[in-house]
């Protein structure tokens, strides 16, 4: 049995999805996992496969990229958000997301390179949005990002300032195995990944969660997350990258 870790927040949902119905599903292992804990699975050889978050990839011995489909956006994200109860410039403390380490990182980049404000950053555990308050802020990503965007006078959307910065996508996570896998089965992943996608408005139907609409969740995994990964997906990444290398260690 092949082992996949996948993130379980709804914008993986048509991965999942896509994978249960294929002609792989027989073969596979999946477990749903937070960013962070995908990560960890494919670090330690308790996953094969992994939808794995980019900050990670520099820390991988090796690895390989298995697919066309990535978890990105260009422009807008709606659910990776620096949420706070006061403008940029009066922020002295961010909270950082335990769940995700690509998000926390490119907040960092932002701050430094195109926000241009020097918070003290704080590293969180289970329940930190409540102490989003007064001049502390915090980076809140996923479904309860959807949830905690409702609750702060000033949200700025990582994805939106990223493009505004560099005028390229934004990648968060990307398939990937430690071991290059055969061309069957990155076609197999690619197929299953591709009648996922194009079932969003039937899988829509099917998903009831306290925080979005039907509607509001049709328009997030079609207009707002974007699943190619494609040549300017692949620049974006980079540029990521290489700004990550440049980072100063947090203490």
């Amino acid at each position: 049995m092949i082992k996949l870790s996948i993130v379980s927040y709804l914008n993986s949902l048509p991965f999942l999805k896509g994978l249960q119905k294929s002609s792989l599903s027989s073969r596979l292992t999946i477990s749903e996992d937070a960013p962070a804990v995908c990560a960890d699975k494919i670090s330690s050889g308790a996953a094969d496969i992994g939808l794995v978050p980019v900050a990670v990839l520099p820390t991988l011995p090796s690895y390989s990229i298995v697919s066309d489909y990535c978890i990105g956006c260009i422009g807008e994200v709606y659910s990776v958000l620096l949420l706070s109860d006061v403008p940029l410039h009066e922020i002295t403390h961010i909270k950082l997301d335990y769940q995700s380490r690509t998000s926390v990182q490119l907040v960092r980049i932002l701050a430094q390179h195109h926000w241009k404000i020097s918070p003290k950053w704080e590293d969180s555990t289970s329940g930190f949005e409540a102490k989003i308050t007064g001049t502390t802020a915090g980076v809140v990503i996923g479904d309860r990002a959807m949830v905690e965007r409702k609750k702060h006078s000033y949200i700025y959307d990582l994805g939106t300032a990223w493009f505004d910065m560099t005028g390229l996508p934004f990648v968060f996570a990307v398939w990937i195995a430690t071991l290059p896998p055969n061309e069957e089965l990155i076609v197999a992943l690619n197929s299953a990944f591709a009648e996922g996608i194009g079932s969003i408005p039937e899988l829509v139907a099917g998903i009831k969660v306290p925080f979005a609409t039907p509607e509001e969740i049709k328009k997030y995994l079609e207009h707002y997350i974007q699943y190619d990964y494609g040549s300017e997906q692949q620049k974006g990444m980079t540029l990521f990258l290489d700004y990550v290398r440049t980072l100063p260690e947090l203490h």
